[in-house]
């Protein structure tokens, strides 16, 4: 495993781009699913299958994944963004399904996580600095305080591909971090972009901060909010994702 600084190229015979499946979130896209509050979505088709984020509920979250043709059996990871309940209330019952999952834990403010992980006889790793889960799969590492949270970036040849929990500290802090640490322009930024709360100046700084950043395409659920959905669906066009439980996303697919 690479820490803080390790910026590894991915090796010749290294899989093809990844597909994410959004297995929990507020609002639902499709499928035989439910949505609750809460976030979560599994990367396929890398060295891994890693699951970022667990829900609330384990139960729903679980029927999910097999609504979407995924078994606990096969994750081989799993990465918490931060410890609020709609994001790691699923744990436990994952572990219990497949205790050879690797957890990646917020190292501040996780010693519950931990317990939990523990009680099922599972492994987990705190983690504050940047840090490489697999061949093309890495951690931001904790950002901010309220709570401290990490992000998922995943390097495609298509570019950076951003996935957030709720990104407390800010959504263009996070990009800016996975473009200085990672390297590459982003293609896709997805998830929670807490902007629920946001008026509608404040969201459109947000917008007209991720053009700057050159992000090409972007797919907010979670806590984003209706407004700020809306007001990224205009700016964004044919590059912006509709997001929700049921949406699977091939990153091979995005220009």
């Amino acid at each position: 495993m690479l820490g803080l600084g390790a910026r590894p190229a991915c090796p010749a015979d290294a899989p093809g781009p990844p597909k994410l499946t959004i297995a929990y979130d507020d609002n639902r896209h499709g499928g035989r699913v439910k949505n609750s509050a809460g976030f979560s979505c599994a990367v396929q088709g890398s060295e891994k299958t890693v699951l970022f984020d667990t829900g609330e509920d384990g139960r729903l979250l679980l029927a999910n994944l097999r609504s979407l043709g995924i078994s606990a059996k096969e994750i081989d990871a799993v990465v918490i963004s931060h410890s609020h309940r709609d994001h790691a209330g699923g744990l436990r019952y994952l572990l219990s399904q497949n205790r050879r999952i690797l957890a990646y834990l917020p190292a501040t403010h996780s010693g519950s996580l931990m317990k939990e992980v523990e009680q099922q006889g599972g492994r987990a790793i705190g983690v504050g600095r940047p840090l490489q889960i697999c061949a093309e799969i890495f951690s931001t590492g904790e950002l901010g305080t309220s709570p401290p949270e990490q992000s998922l970036v995943i390097r495609t040849p298509g570019g950076l591909v951003v996935v957030t929990g709720c990104a407390h500290t800010g959504i263009l802090r996070v990009i800016q971090m996975a473009k200085r640490q990672f390297g590459g322009d982003i293609l896709l930024v997805l998830g929670g972009f807490h902007l629920a709360d946001s008026n509608k100046n404040e969201i459109e700084q947000v917008i007209a901060g991720m053009k700057s950043l050159a992000v090409r395409h972007v797919a907010p659920c979670h806590c984003t909010g209706e407004r700020a959905r809306e007001l990224f669906r205009k700016a964004y066009g044919a590059k912006f994702i509709e997001a929700g439980a049921g949406r699977v996303i091939d990153i091979e697919g995005l220009r």
